[in-house]
């Protein structure tokens, strides 16, 4: 279970507070009002902002303290995070080491990530040489390959249209299930949250609430939301 307990951060002069438990495994979409302070929460779950007070868990163990790298966190961000100047299977190979020094295993592992997300046979294209949506897949590579209990998504496909969007979300759907990692998706979209998750949390005016059911919270908005789904 991953728990924020009783905690403040601060992003720059923004303050936002989360008070929630999410079990094991769940897939949970973030929604919200622009600034609401989305990607804020799952920053400090990730461990990129401090806490100003609180704590964050999971299954009972104390993450607060503990360096991004040190958690049991992947994440996904909204520009991929690609190297130009590197292969593919190199940019997912960062996602092992760093230095890219792999042993044969870990090479062995990139290119099964490559091949589950479709990409088999373009591990030595370089990003310019890949369309908007083999991109994707190739950051969400790197973060299979980590194989961590946690994945963080911060609207990563915001950019894909429609249909590129929907077969990258079932993907992401498809891989959590196979792993078993616990997924918080940030969204603008509440389609996108009826399409995978099976609860959302709703940040809005400077709280991260309780997750709720995803159809229940969409179909009956509180004041806040409703304003901004319009």
């Amino acid at each position: 279970m991953l728990k924020l307990d009783r905690t403040r951060i601060k992003n720059g002069g923004f303050t936002l507070t989360a008070d929630l438990q999410i079990p094991r495994g769940a897939r949970v979409a973030v929604i919200g009002p622009s600034g609401a302070g989305k990607s804020t929460l799952i920053e400090a779950i990730a461990g990129f902002l401090p806490l100003t007070s609180g704590r964050v868990l999971w299954e009972g163990e104390d993450l607060t303290d503990r360096l991004p790298g040190k958690r049991p966190v992947a994440m996904l961000f909204q520009d991929g995070n690609l190297f130009p100047h590197l292969t593919a299977a190199q940019n997912v190979g960062l996602g092992l080491n760093p230095n890219l020094r792999l042993s044969d295993a870990e090479h062995a592992r990139v290119q099964e990530a490559l091949t589950r997300v479709g990409l088999k046979g373009m591990d030595s294209r370089k990003p310019a040489a890949l369309s908007g949506g083999q991109q994707s897949r190739v950051a969400l590579a790197r973060v299979l390959v980590q194989a961590r209990d946690i994945l963080l998504l911060d609207e990563p496909f915001a950019a894909l249209g429609p249909a590129l969007k929907t077969e990258m979300l079932d993907l992401v759907s498809e891989l959590a299930t196979e792993t078993g990692a616990t997924l918080l998706m940030v969204s603008h979209d509440p389609g996108d949250a009826r399409r995978i998750a099976e609860q959302v949390i709703l940040v809005a005016e400077g709280a991260a609430h309780a997750p709720q059911a995803t159809a229940e919270l969409l179909d009956n908005p509180p004041p806040a939301l409703k304003a901004y789904l319009g």
